[in-house]
């Protein structure tokens, strides 16, 4: 009831009505795949517009650290914000917001000696479900194109 008088009484001073307090926050969220193949290989399939074609996007360019990804005849930006050859890169979706990204991390088990391919993502709380089936589903076409 609270919200409702707020709204109306918003409404009735024909003042612009800002619904900022009703957005929900995206969560980070993830997820780890355990890969056969070399982090150097694996990188390449990341962090290049030809190995992220072969598996993430139909269509990928880059230009000034920015990377186009099309699907479908629409193309998103994303910026390349860090990266470290061999272990990590991240993107920064050009119409988020800053604090979001999603990001390929490397890494070697201590103990199997296994490269683990990290991601990490924004999502709504409710939608980390569909976008981890999303993910699970990239990424196996991912180790289709690795030969895994």
């Amino acid at each position: 009831m609270f919200f409702i008088a707020i709204i109306n009484s918003l409404l009735l001073q024909r003042s612009p009505v800002s619904f900022d307090i009703f957005k929900m926050s995206k969560q980070l969220y993830t997820l780890e795949f355990p890969v056969r193949c070399s982090p150097s290989i694996l990188y390449e399939f990341l962090s290049t517009p030809a190995g992220l074609g072969e598996w993430f996007a139909e269509k990928v360019d880059e230009r000034d650290n920015i990377f186009y990804f099309g699907w479908n005849g629409a193309y998103e930006k994303a910026e390349v914000v860090e990266r470290e050859a061999d272990k990590l890169i991240r993107f920064h979706w050009v119409t988020a917001p800053k604090e979001e990204y999603f990001e390929f991390k490397i890494e070697k088990s201590e103990i199997t000696n296994q490269t683990i391919l990290v991601i990490k993502d924004f999502a709504e709380k409710k939608d980390i479900k569909d976008q981890t089936r999303l993910w699970d589903y990239q990424v196996k076409e991912l180790f289709h194109r690795l030969g895994n």
